[in-house]
């Protein structure tokens, strides 16, 4: 007999005063039903609690996770107790966007973490012992011995730097800047760094920066860059970025999700130098394999698990999402 997925699952529900440990019925319909090993806490989730951006509510909050098949998917090739991550977007395919190869901005886009408890995707969201994912969702196999660590991250802030990075084009050999050392930052200073660029990395945080040198990154001494890759949003590292950009450069803005103020930018500066700016918001299924393959690749090369702290539990969500560890950049949980 095929195993059968659990009738419900616990979980961290979100509710937009606090969190509370709820059991959400499991479907037992199309969607595959994963078991959560380790998730861990993206910076939006952080923001969403502190009301800096808005998120339905209540909800199942949590995107990065890695987690083991609980009932074959022979659609999918999945077999019982197969170690995977997936996409943050669930896709339509059949949209002009999902067409034209945009699948990140499919008209009727859904995302893990960001859908209503009371709707169609009721476990949507890594803080629970279980997640359903419907079709559209990206599944991509985690190679054995890849500790869970280091191959949560891969679906959201791993996955994203490889989106960032291919919008940025050839890497060899070129000055690159990336503003923030965040996870994203050092993420992207590790695969810069392994293409074989010159890394330079722009944070605030002392520790930070101490931090993004362990991942290939050298102390910037200022002057022209080739590449520049913003995840900070902040409207004056944006300037500061656009500032060093050398003929031809490149400028990615990958951080600038919520509202600020306008960046300053002169036309003629953009024409006469040759410059390209551009936009990366998600990003596609290859992404998400790529970001895996990467971090297996590099998984003896960089700290990548130091940098996740020891996780908690679900009844403990709430206190890593109004507080994060200390010496770590990323919280986790472990349901």
């Amino acid at each position: 007999m095929d195993p059968v997925a659990p009738g419900v699952s616990r979980a961290a529900v979100w509710t937009g005063q606090g969190v509370e440990v709820r059991e959400v019925a499991v479907p037992h319909d199309d969607a595959l039903i994963v078991r959560i090993r380790l998730a861990t806490v993206c910076g939006s989730d952080l923001h969403t609690v502190a009301g800096r951006r808005h998120s339905p509510c209540p909800s199942v909050l949590g995107h990065e996770a890695v987690g083991d098949v609980v009932v074959p998917d022979p659609r999918r090739g999945l077999a019982v107790g197969e170690r995977v991550v997936w996409s943050v977007t669930a896709a339509c395919g059949q949209c002009p966007r999902c067409r034209a190869g945009r699948t990140a901005k499919c008209a009727v886009v859904r995302k893990v973490g960001h859908e209503p408890v009371e709707g169609d995707w009721p476990l949507s969201g890594t803080y629970a012992e279980y997640i359903a994912l419907p079709d559209g969702v990206t599944v991509v196999r985690v190679p054995a011995g890849l500790d869970d660590r280091v191959a949560a991250p891969a679906a959201c802030a791993t996955a994203t730097v490889m989106a960032a990075l291919e919008a940025a084009g050839v890497l060899t050999g070129r000055r690159v800047l990336i503003c923030g050392a965040g996870m994203l930052g050092v993420t992207a200073a590790a695969a810069c760094a392994h293409a074989g660029a010159h890394v330079r990395v722009l944070d605030i945080v002392a520790e930070r920066l101490r931090l993004a040198a362990q991942f290939g990154a050298a102390a910037d001494t200022g002057g022209p860059v080739d590449v520049a890759v913003d995840f900070t949003g902040a409207a004056d590292a944006v300037e500061a970025a656009i500032a060093r950009l050398d003929i031809g450069g490149v400028l990615v803005l990958a951080g600038s999700v919520m509202p600020g103020r306008p960046v300053s930018l002169d036309p003629e500066r953009v024409v006469r130098n040759w410059w390209t700016i551009c936009g990366v918001h998600n990003y596609e299924p290859r992404h998400l394999g790529q970001a895996v393959a990467f971090l297996n690749r590099t998984r003896d090369a960089y700290p990548w698990a130091a940098v996740v702290s020891d996780p908690v539990g679900l009844a403990d969500v709430a206190s890593v999402l109004a507080s994060p560890p200390t010496g770590a950049l990323r919280a986790a949980v472990a349901p």
